[in-house]
C-alpha cells in the first residue's frame, strides 16, 4: 500500500499526463462528490459532471475533454475509471497473512505449499493438494482434496473447495464462497421419491477469476463446470452444473444460472437475472442482460436484451396485473374481431365488383 504518491508519479503510473501541480501529495482515493486536499478523485460518468469545478479533490482523473474545467490538478488519461481501478490497488489497505502455516491450521502430510504460501488459523488443506506460490488461504477456510490453485490466489474465511476444483493463477474466492458443491441432480422413482445422482464432474477455473462471498459453483454431472479466463462473479449468485461461462464474462448479484447453461465470452449479466428455460441454454459472446430479467431460451445474437415491467405505483400496478391475466381472453377477442372485419371487407368488395 502506498499513501506518499505525487500527482506526477501516479500520471506516469497510468501512462497519464499532468495539467496543473505534479508535485501535488496523493494520500486517499475519494468520490468526487467528498474530495477534498489530499484526494485523487475520477470523473467516468457525465452523471456526475455537476460536481466538477467545484471538486476539492488534490488531483482529478479526467479525459481530455473535461480537462480545462478542473479546479486544479488534472491527470489526463484516456479511460479515467479504468486508470482508477489501477492506481486503486496502490491504496488497498486489506490485511494479508504472513506467509507460513498457523499453529491452528491443518495441513495433509502430502500436500504442497509453494512458496510464500500462508495458512491461516482453523484452515484445512487435505491430500495431495498443491498451492502456488504466494496464495493465501484465511481463516477457518476448507480445501478438501485433490484441489489445485495456482500463484497468487486468495482464499479468503470460510471459504470451501471441494475435492478436486482446480483454478488458475491470481483467483479470488471471497468469504463463504463454495466451489465444487453437489450439483442439484435427481431421478423420480416409480413411488414419486427423488434419487440423488452422484455429481462426478469437478470444477475448473481459469485464470483471474474472482467469485463473490457467499456464491457458488456446483460440480459437474459428468463433465467439469468451466469457468474461463478473467470470469467475475458478485455476491450471492448460484452457478448450476456442467455450466460454462466464456472469458471475461460478469455475473451481478443474485444472478442464478441453471445447469447446462453455456455463455459465451464478454458477456455481462446485471442483478438478479434468472437463466433457465425447458432446455440447455446458450448464449453467444457479447450479449448483455439487464437486471432482474429471466432468460428462458437460447440468444443466439449479441446485443442488450431485457424483460420484466417496470416500477410504477402499486394501485396502478395492481390494475395491469390484472389486465395481464386476461392477455389470452384479449388477444382471442381481437384475432374474432379481425376475422369479422376482413369478412365484411371481402362482402363490402364484391358488392362493389357486381356494380
Amino acid at each position: 500500500m502506498r499513501r506518499d504518491l505525487t500527482a506526477s508519479a501516479i500520471a506516469e503510473y497510468v501512462s497519464g499526463r499532468v495539467l496543473g501541480d505534479g508535485s501535488v501529495r496523493i494520500e486517499r482515493l475519494a468520490s468526487i462528490e467528498r474530495a477534498g486536499p489530499g484526494d485523487l478523485s475520477h470523473l467516468s460518468s457525465r452523471a456526475w459532471r455537476p460536481f466538477l469545478r467545484h471538486c476539492g479533490a488534490s488531483a482529478l482523473l479526467v479525459t481530455e475533454r473535461d480537462a480545462c474545467d478542473v479546479p486544479g490538478t488534472a491527470i489526463v488519461v484516456g479511460d479515467p475509471y479504468l486508470a482508477y481501478a489501477r492506481i486503486s490497488r496502490l491504496f488497498d489497505d486489506a490485511p494479508a497473512l504472513a506467509a507460513g502455516v498457523s499453529a491452528a491450521a491443518s495441513v495433509a502430510a502430502d500436500a504442497v505449499l509453494g512458496d510464500g504460501v500462508a495458512v491461516g488459523p482453523g484452515a484445512r488443506i487435505g491430500a495431495r493438494v498443491r498451492l502456488g506460490a504466494g496464495t493465501q488461504v484465511g481463516p477457518n477456510a476448507v480445501i478438501e482434496p485433490g484441489v489445485v490453485l495456482g500463484r497468487d490466489c486468495r482464499v479468503h474465511a470460510g471459504v470451501v473447495l471441494r475435492h478436486g476444483v482446480v483454478a488458475g493463477d491470481r483467483c479470488v474466492f471471497q468469504a463463504n464462497a463454495v466451489i465444487g458443491g453437489d450439483g442439484f441432480g435427481h431421478a423420480r422413482g416409480p413411488g414419486g421419491e427423488r434419487v440423488a445422482i452422484a455429481q462426478l464432474g469437478s470444477v475448473r477455473l481459469g485464470d483471474d477469476v474472482e467469485i463473490g462471498a457467499g456464491s457458488t459453483v456446483d460440480r459437474g454431472a459428468l463433465d467439469d463446470t468451466v469457468l474461463e479466463q478473467g470470469v467475475k462473479i458478485d455476491n450471492q449468485v448460484q452457478i448450476g452444473h456442467n455450466v460454462r461461462i466464456g472469458r471475461d464474462s460478469v455475473l451481478c448479484g443474485c444472478c442464478g444460472v441453471v445447469g447446462g447453461t453455456t455463455i459465451g465470452a464478454r458477456c455481462v449479466f446485471a442483478g438478479g437475472v434468472g437463466i433457465g428455460g425447458d432446455g440447455p441454454i446458450t448464449i453467444v459472446d457479447d450479449v448483455v442482460v439487464s437486471g432482474m430479467t429471466h432468460v428462458s431460451r437460447s440468444i443466439e445474437r449479441a446485443g442488450i436484451y431485457s424483460s420484466g415491467t417496470l416500477h410504477q405505483p402499486t394501485r396502478r400496478w395492481k390494475r395491469n396485473a390484472l389486465r395481464a391475466t386476461r392477455l389470452d381472453e384479449l388477444f382471442a377477442r381481437v384475432a374474432e374481431l379481425e376475422r369479422a372485419l376482413g369478412e365484411r371487407d371481402v362482402r363490402i368488395q364484391d358488392e362493389r365488383d357486381e356494380t
